[in-house]
């Protein structure tokens, strides 16, 4: 007998879709959902057994950071110390859009997340949005794929490879999930790039610097 996959099409049922993810979130459940980059595996952050169950379901044995998604800046205020009002400027220009970038924790979250720096983003999505608002929260954004392979970005793939070992697919027949985000560390003061993606490092680096002018 072949097993059911719990399934979600955002584009035909986006209602819905965000109440199941709700519900998947708070109740420890892992989910995998298209964001405005590629496909992710999500859940809370603050739940450990989540963050366990996805570093293994990725079969990475390494305890590892994952991009925060947040619906707003004042959501991300809670979770990190932003010393500087052209910071925030420069985060509301460059946002909702795929980019990452890691910020200071303060010293709540440090605690919990034993690190002093975190990934985060307010992301060009309207599914993503929609469930940031109703959970008020980060979220966690890890690419949808094995340690050290490259992230899958057809639905159909992905349903195949991991639909058994999550609770939940929402995926979108839209054909745009394949570039990562761009991710910038903004922990010690001016942007430096850790990885370029969909946004192009030069572009950030003037919104910056408009922000400072």
């Amino acid at each position: 007998m072949k097993l059911k996959i719990n399934r979600f099409n955002v584009d035909n049922d986006l209602t819905n879709s965000v109440e199941q993810a709700t519900k998947l979130f708070f109740n420890g459940g892992v989910f995998i959902y298209p964001t405005d980059t590629i496909y992710a595996f999500g859940g809370n952050p603050f739940n450990q057994n989540v963050m366990r169950r996805i570093s293994e379901i990725k079969r990475n044995d390494k305890w590892k950071r994952y991009i925060q998604l947040v619906g707003g800046i004042e959501i991300l205020k809670k979770y990190v110390d932003i010393n500087y009002e052209q910071h925030l400027d420069f985060l509301l220009k460059i946002w909702p859009n795929p980019v990452s970038v890691i910020l200071k924790l303060n010293d709540n979250t440090k605690k919990i997340y034993k690190s002093s720096t975190m990934a985060f983003r307010i992301p060009n999505n309207t599914f993503c949005l929609k469930l940031l608002k109703k959970i008020q929260m980060p979220l966690i954004s890890t690419s949808v794929n094995l340690h050290h392979q490259e992230p899958l970005t057809n639905y159909e793939e992905i349903i195949e490879q991991f639909g058994l070992e999550v609770d939940a697919i929402f995926y979108s027949e839209k054909k745009s999930f394949f570039v990562s985000s761009t991710v910038i560390d903004l922990s010690e003061g001016k942007p430096n790039l850790v990885r370029e993606g969909k946004i192009k490092f030069e572009k950030i680096l003037k919104s910056f610097e408009e922000s400072y002018g």
